[in-house]
C-alpha cells in the first residue's frame, strides 16, 4: 500500500500561498491598469481642449490657461500614481515568484515520492508473485 506523501499539508499550504500571492497580482495589475487608463483619458482630454477652445478675449485665455495647468498638475499626480503601482506590481510579481519557487520545490518532492512510492509497489508486486511462483514450484514438483 502506498504511503501518502509526508509533506502533503506544507505542500498545499505553499499552494494556497501561492494562490493568494497570484489574487495579490491580479489585483496590483488591475490597479496599474486603472492608472494607465486614467493617464490616458486625462492626456486625452488635455489634447482636445488644446485644439477646440477658440481663445477670444483674456477671459477665455486666462481659464483655458488654469485649465490647462490644473490638468498638467493631474497628470504628475497620476504619473506619481502610476509609478507608485508599478512597484506595488513589481513587488506582487516578486512574491509571487517566490510563493511559486516554494510551491515547486515540494511539488517535485512530492513527485519523487510518488515514484519511489510507485516502484516500492511494483517491487512488492513482483515479490508476490515470485513467492507464488517458487510455492507452485514446489507443490508441483513434490507430486
Amino acid at each position: 500500500m502506498a504511503r501518502r506523501f509526508p509533506l502533503a499539508g506544507l505542500l498545499r499550504l505553499r499552494h494556497a500561498e501561492q494562490d493568494r500571492a497570484a489574487a495579490v497580482l491580479a489585483a496590483a495589475n488591475e490597479r496599474l491598469r486603472d492608472a494607465a487608463d486614467a493617464r490616458i483619458a486625462a492626456r486625452r482630454n488635455l489634447a482636445d481642449r488644446e485644439q477646440t477652445q477658440p481663445v477670444t478675449d483674456a477671459a477665455t485665455l486666462s481659464a483655458l490657461a488654469a485649465a490647462r495647468a490644473s490638468t498638467r498638475g493631474m497628470l504628475e499626480e497620476l504619473d506619481a500614481v502610476a509609478r507608485t503601482r508599478r512597484a506595488e506590481a513589481d513587488g506582487a510579481q516578486a512574491a509571487y515568484a517566490a510563493a511559486r519557487r516554494a510551491a515547486l520545490g515540494l511539488e517535485k518532492l512530492e513527485g519523487h515520492h510518488d515514484r519511489e512510492q510507485a516502484a516500492a509497489d511494483l517491487r512488492a508486486e513482483q515479490h508476490a508473485l515470485d513467492e507464488i511462483a517458487a510455492r507452485r514450484r514446489t507443490e508441483g514438483g513434490a507430486r
